[in-house]
């Protein structure tokens, strides 16, 4: 697909979880996953329990996590933590959500396995590319 195509439904079979608790950031995500038709893939968990309930209370199709380093009740870095000591969840993609390449807790988060980040706001062609990147169609 060329940049600037928007992809159609059946190219994308998995689910992302977006853990963001700004509502200003999750308004501006929803957009972007929008512009590239992935709007009814995304589930949002807006603090780090409601994002760890999720990932092991129900039978997900998440296959790419979205993570926000600054949660309230349970930090980013304690859900990545969670995530990563989990054989269910440990082999997912996490993607740090940053506003800038200079936060401090990034790279502790590659240090903790994370599989990159993206600058906030979302830009769509980069999340695009790296949910194609990480993301293996029908490996639900």
């Amino acid at each position: 697909m060329a940049y600037g195509e928007r992809p159609t439904a059946y190219e994308f079979m998995t689910d992302v979880l977006l853990i963001e608790d700004n509502d200003d950031d999750i308004t501006l995500a929803q957009r972007a996953f929008e512009k590239v038709a992935l709007a009814d893939k995304v589930h949002v968990a807006r603090d780090g329990t409601a994002a760890l309930d999720y990932l092991f209370g129900t039978n997900s199709t998440i296959q790419l996590i979205l993570l926000d380093l600054n949660l309230p009740k349970i930090s980013g870095l304690d859900v990545l933590r969670q995530i990563r000591l989990n054989p269910l969840t440990s082999h997912l993609p996490v993607v740090v959500l940053t506003v800038s390449r200079k936060e401090p807790d990034l790279l502790q988060s590659f240090t903790m396995g994370i599989s990159d980040y993206l600058i906030k706001p979302l830009d769509p062609a980069r999340f695009i590319q790296i949910y194609r990147t990480y993301v293996r169609e029908g490996a639900v």
